[in-house]
């Protein structure tokens, strides 16, 4: 982490000077490392026509962390995260067991989960003010020690692309072509619903509850408004997750309002600008 608060003394910034403001310089690396990465799990949910797939997971998460407090763990994060996953898993098995559409078999899980969340939070008289911080976030709460874990996701998730990016496509365009080319459709879909999961869970105390799922729709669909193929529609979904993520922190900084609604707030101008020409061209 020293040569990263070296690098980030050289802006200039009056937050990044040396010996301060530690909290700053960990949330702009927080945001290097989960920008790119929502952009490019964003071009699947996105392809995939899951878009409010993350804000079932992240209902999920909210009652993962429900139960982690109500089981008195000293960090709820990691029971989200196991309840996020089991609630993937669940939602690709029911999804390929069942004849409903996905959006169908989303508002079941979704509506579940947030019921399910909100009843544990106040059973007993408790009270649900605890749980408000999880629904704006708080990025500059990040310590160094999440920020590597979601670096070696990052990680994990570009390895998983390039091992696994055409078949995960194909799974997602036609599941009965990739069955009869001998894909595993289903474990495709549960290995991308767990990443999903993951990021989405760790990520949420962050970038808060209400917005995290435009994190995972707005850069895919921006670059789908302009990409003319598959490299373009991730690089405009990467490079837009970035600079709406730098934007939304600086102006949050400098303003004192949500960074993760300045986020999502840059993104759906990025969309716009990116509808406008695309219809120009």
């Amino acid at each position: 982490m020293e040569l990263w608060y070296q690098l980030v003394g050289l802006l200039p910034f009056e937050w990044a000077q040396p010996g301060g403001m530690y909290f700053m310089k960990n949330a702009l690396l927080a945001v290097l490392v989960i920008s790119p990465l929502f952009g490019l799990l964003s071009t699947m949910v996105v392809h995939s026509r899951m878009s409010f797939f993350s804000d079932a997971l992240g209902h999920s998460a909210f009652t993962g962390m429900a139960i982690g407090a109500l089981c008195g763990f000293n960090e709820p994060t990691w029971a989200a995260v196991i309840f996020a996953v089991v609630f993937a898993l669940l939602f690709n098995l029911v999804r390929r067991k069942s004849a409903l559409a996905s959006d169908t078999v989303i508002g079941v899980f979704s509506s579940t989960a947030v019921a399910l969340g909100i009843f544990l939070s106040t059973v007993g008289g408790r009270s649900f003010t605890k749980f408000n911080s999880l629904l704006i976030g708080d990025i500059l709460s990040v310590d160094p020690a999440m920020i590597a874990l979601l670096a070696l996701i990052l990680v994990l998730v570009v390895v998983l692309w390039v091992v696994s990016f055409n078949r995960l496509m194909l799974s997602a365009v036609h599941p009965a072509l990739a069955d009869s080319r001998g894909i595993k459709v289903f474990w495709q879909e549960t290995v991308f619903s767990i990443a999903i999961a993951v990021v989405v869970t760790l990520s949420m105390t962050w970038v808060g509850l209400l917005v995290i799922n435009s994190m995972l729709v707005l850069p895919a669909a921006a670059g789908r408004n302009v990409a003319r193929n598959l490299f373009q529609y991730h690089l405009f979904s990467i490079l837009g997750a970035l600079a709406a993520g730098i934007a939304g922190l600086m102006t949050s900084y400098y303003v004192g309002a949500s960074t993760g609604a300045a986020i999502t707030l840059y993104l759906a101008l990025w969309f716009i600008l990116t509808f406008v020409v695309g219809k120009r061209n």
